[in-house]
């Protein structure tokens, strides 16, 4: 049976919280399947030794797939919130088969709006900053 998560409100939210941290599947097998689903099948994202003789460190995770990771994230932990905005800026690739790590943090807050705005991160194993952004989320009162 699965968990009933319990319903974040504005009150419940603090200046620099962090949201907690999400490890994302990017394995091939995951990649494939998204690819499969998207019609994101490009040897770029599911052939390493191919991405490698073009010059990319192996096989990345597509640009969409980790925003969305950070979504996920958000909602994870605001899953009654509603993401208004969100912003990424592709830094370098996360690799698939790696093991990234997706993080946020409340940076501002608007008590008229119950809006907050969270930087966010997606970081690899050597703690490098791959993927950043920001969102705007609106939560309950």
């Amino acid at each position: 049976m699965s968990e009933t998560k319990q319903a974040l409100t504005y009150a419940d939210v603090g200046f620099g919280d962090e949201l907690p941290e999400l490890c994302p599947d990017v394995s091939m097998a995951m990649i494939k399947r998204f690819g499969a689903t998207t019609g994101m099948t490009y040897w770029r994202f599911t052939d390493h030794e191919r991405a490698r003789a073009s010059g990319l460190p192996g096989a990345i995770v597509p640009g969409i797939m980790s925003q969305g990771f950070l979504s996920a994230m958000i909602h994870n932990w605001a899953p009654n919130g509603r993401i208004v905005k969100i912003d990424t800026i592709f830094r370098a690739p996360v690799l698939v088969d790696s093991e990234p790590v997706c993080r946020g943090v409340v940076t501002d807050m608007n008590d008229e709006t119950r809006i907050v705005e969270l930087d966010l991160t997606v970081c690899n194993e050597e703690g490098e900053t791959r993927v950043l952004g920001t969102a705007v989320v609106e939560l309950q009162a």
